[in-house]
């Protein structure tokens, strides 16, 4: 009941923002999609699996337990924490830290989550700074890398 309340406002909220994004406009045309397929794209994907939840047969039997609420509070701080340290300590390290911390929070064992999570900052860095040339802050690694 709960899931198909919550995926109704969120599917309404992201009407909303697609209603939104179609009004934005780029001061000048720096690629031919436009600032506004991104968004676009993004609010379609949550649009289509909130549809899916609100429709989805066998929902009704699944309740929300004290653990389930804690884990999905606590992914909220830590993408909360996230977004509040990339600046500061740099991509590599917040998405280190972040990965690390969502792998224990999902019960993964510590050594694969640290590996993982050293793995998902440095190639996640090297995709978009090498192949996407996205600038990202490097944070605490910029003593360490040449400019």
């Amino acid at each position: 009941m709960y899931v198909r309340l919550f995926s109704a406002i969120w599917l309404l909220l992201c009407a909303w923002l697609a209603v939104v994004a179609w009004g934005f406009q780029a001061p000048f045309a720096y690629d031919p999609v436009g600032p506004r397929a991104y968004p676009l794209q993004l609010l379609g994907l949550m649009g289509a699996g909130s549809l899916w939840l609100i429709i989805k047969p066998g929902m009704l039997e699944q309740r929300l337990d004290v653990p389930m609420a804690l884990r999905s509070a606590l992914c909220v701080v830590v993408l909360l924490a996230y977004a509040l340290t990339f600046e500061l300590l740099g991509f590599v390290v917040s998405t280190a830290l972040a990965t690390f911390a969502l792998g224990l929070l999902f019960t993964g064992r510590p050594l694969p989550c640290a590996i993982s999570a050293v793995l998902m900052g440095v190639l996640l860095y090297s995709l978009f700074d090498l192949l996407l040339d996205v600038p990202l802050p490097l944070g605490l690694l910029d003593a360490f890398v040449e400019s």
